[in-house]
C-alpha cells in the first residue's frame, strides 16, 4: 500500500479514536483542532516508514500518542499544571454537586484525565480506547505488568474522586 492509502485506510478506521485522544490530551477547542491536525500530518508523514512490523492500529496510537504528549510537553512550558498519580490523588475538590449526570462525569474523567503526566494519560486512554496491557505496553514502550498496574492505580484514583465529590456534595465526610 501507498503512504496515501495507509493513511486513508487508518484515518477511516481510527479517524474517530484520534478525536477522543486529542480530547483528552488537549481541552481547548482551538488547540485541540490543531492538535488533531498535527496528528492526522504526522501520521501521514510515518507511513513513510511504516514496515507492518506491528498492527496498523498499534502505529497509529503510537505515532498519535507521541505528538500529542510534544503537544502537551509545549503547553506544559506555558502550562505549570500537570500533576503526578500522587499530587492528583490529593487535588481539592473543585466540583461538590451532589447530582452529577453523566455528561458532568464524563467531564470531571477528562479533566482530571487531562491533569495527569503525559505516560500515565497515555496508558488510561488507550485503555478507555479498549486496547489492552500487550497493545498499551508497544505503544508506550512499558511492560504488560507495567500497563496494567498503572491501568489498576489509575483507575483506583479516579474511583476514588468521584466517590470523594459525590460524599461532599451530600454533605458528607470524604474518608
Amino acid at each position: 500500500m501507498s503512504q496515501d492509502e495507509l493513511y486513508r485506510d487508518a484515518a477511516d478506521q481510527f479517524g474517530s479514536a484520534l478525536d477522543r485522544l486529542a480530547r483528552a490530551y488537549e481541552v481547548d477547542p482551538e488547540k485541540r483542532r490543531d492538535l488533531i491536525q498535527e496528528i492526522h500530518f504526522q501520521l501521514w508523514r510515518s507511513f513513510q516508514t511504516f514496515d507492518a512490523r506491528c498492527s496498523l492500529r498499534t502505529w497509529v496510537y503510537r505515532v498519535a500518542h507521541h505528538v500529542a504528549a510534544s503537544h502537551v510537553v509545549r503547553e506544559r512550558r506555558t502550562f505549570k499544571n500537570l500533576v503526578s498519580l500522587e499530587e492528583l490523588e490529593m487535588l481539592p475538590d473543585k466540583d461538590q454537586q451532589s447530582n452529577m449526570d453523566q455528561r458532568r462525569n464524563l467531564e470531571r474523567l477528562s479533566l482530571l484525565i487531562q491533569r495527569l503526566k503525559p505516560l500515565d494519560r497515555q496508558v488510561i486512554v488507550s485503555y478507555l480506547e479498549e486496547m489492552d496491557a500487550a497493545s498499551i505496553g508497544e505503544i508506550t514502550g512499558l511492560s504488560p505488568p507495567n500497563v496494567a498496574m498503572r491501568i489498576h492505580r489509575i483507575k483506583n484514583i479516579l474511583a476514588r474522586r468521584f466517590h470523594d465529590a459525590r460524599d461532599h456534595g451530600r454533605g458528607g465526610h470524604a474518608g
